[in-house]
């Protein structure tokens, strides 16, 4: 399934802009704002094609108390599958 927010209505998960070294103040962190996307609706796992979008959610859905739900590198699930 895909987030809510995607294609045409995505948006970067900041640490292409530095914000994974940040502590923003105003507002709501932006990987937090993506895992309740991944949470929402109950996914047990959440797929990054990026290694940057991938640190954020997995530190998004650790913030959040979700370690049952796991964040992966689109290639591992891909090799994962092959085995």
């Amino acid at each position: 399934m895909e987030l809510s927010n995607n294609r045409e209505h995505s948006f970067c998960c900041g640490a292409g802009r530095g914000l994974m070294w940040t502590e923003e103040n105003l507002g709501h962190r932006i990987n937090h704002l993506r895992a309740d996307e991944v949470i929402a609706p109950g996914a047990g796992l959440a797929a990054a094609a990026c290694p940057f979008c991938l640190t954020m959610l997995q530190d998004g859905l650790k913030d959040k108390q979700r370690e049952d739900i796991q964040a992966k590198d689109i290639a591992q699930i891909v090799a994962e599958a092959m085995i």
